[in-house]
C-alpha cells in the first residue's frame, strides 16, 4: 500500500462508519494486529470480530495483543483474562524486558516519574516491547479517538507508522475510531453487551499503570487521570507517533 493509496483511502472512509472501515481495510491489510487495553480496544475486538463473520473470502482475526507493564491494576489484568475467555482469543501479553526494569529501578528508585517525567518509565515497560512486537507484522489497528487529547485531534483514519522507519519496515496503522466519540464507544458497548474494565465504574476513564492512573471529577477530560502531575494537554508516552514524534495512549 503506497501513500497515494493510503490517502485515497483516508479521503474516502473520512465519513464512515467503523464497521465500514474495518470492512474495506481488513482485506488490504496483510499480517495485522490489534492493539488491546481499555474501552476503545474492546470495541474494535467486538466488531472486528463481527465484520470478519460477514467478509468473503473469511478472514483470520487479527492477532490481539496487550501490553503488561508489571505496574496494572489488578482488576486491569483480571479483565484482560475475561476479555480473553470472552472473545476466545489468543493474547499476546508483551512485558518489558526485565534487565532494562532492573536497572531503572536500582538507579532510580519505583516512581522515579514524579519527579523527572514519565517518558523514560514508558519507554522501556510500554515502547520497547510494542516496537519489538510490531516488528513481526504489516499493520497494525488502535483505539486511537481525535478527541481523547489535543495531541491527538489530526488523527487519521488510515496512515504510515514512521515508528518503524528506522528498521527499514513500511507499518500502516488504522485507527477506525478516530471520528468516533466516548459516548458512541460507551452506546456500543452497552448496545452489545461488551465486558468492560470494572474500574471505569470507579471514575477511571483513561486507564494506565496503578501509580499513574486515577480517577476523574465531573467536567474534567478524560486524559486529565493519565500523568495527573504533569502539563495537562501533553498526555502521552511514545507508544503512538505522528510526523515521527512520539506520542501515545
Amino acid at each position: 500500500m503506497d501513500d497515494n493509496s493510503i490517502a485515497a483511502l483516508n479521503e474516502s472512509l473520512h465519513h464512515a462508519d467503523p464497521r465500514d472501515i474495518l470492512a474495506t481495510l481488513l482485506p488490504l491489510l496483510g499480517h495485522t494486529a490489534l492493539s488491546f487495553s481499555g474501552a476503545e480496544d474492546v470495541v474494535l475486538i467486538e466488531l472486528t470480530s463481527k465484520t470478519l463473520k460477514k467478509l468473503e473470502p473469511a478472514l483470520a482475526m487479527p492477532r490481539v495483543f496487550t501490553l503488561d507493564t508489571g505496574r496494572l491494576p489488578a482488576a486491569t489484568v483480571r479483565y484482560l483474562e475475561v476479555v480473553r475467555k470472552h472473545y476466545a482469543l489468543s493474547l499476546d501479553t508483551l512485558t518489558p524486558d526485565p534487565d532494562e526494569v532492573r536497572s531503572l529501578v536500582a538507579a532510580k528508585g519505583l516512581f522515579s516519574f514524579y519527579e523527572d517525567g514519565h517518558k523514560e518509565c514508558c519507554a522501556i515497560r510500554k515502547v520497547a516491547p510494542l516496537r519489538k512486537h510490531l516488528a513481526q507484522f504489516d499493520a497494525w489497528i488502535t483505539g486511537q479517538r481525535k478527541d481523547q487529547s489535543p495531541t491527538r485531534a489530526e488523527v487519521p483514519i488510515i496512515e504510515l507508522d514512521s515508528s518503524m522507519a528506522a528498521v527499514g519496515r513500511r507499518l500502516i496503522k488504522v485507527n477506525p475510531l478516530a471520528n468516533t466519540s466516548s459516548a458512541e464507544v460507551w452506546d456500543t458497548i452497552r448496545l452489545f453487551d461488551v465486558p468492560y474494565n470494572p474500574l471505569h465504574d470507579q471514575g477511571f476513564v483513561s486507564l494506565g499503570c496503578e501509580p499513574c492512573t486515577k480517577p476523574i471529577g465531573p467536567n474534567q477530560h478524560e486524559r486529565e487521570g493519565r500523568w495527573w502531575w504533569e502539563e495537562a494537554t501533553q498526555k502521552e508516552c511514545g507508544l503512538h507517533y505522528k510526523s515521527g514524534n512520539a506520542t501515545s495512549e
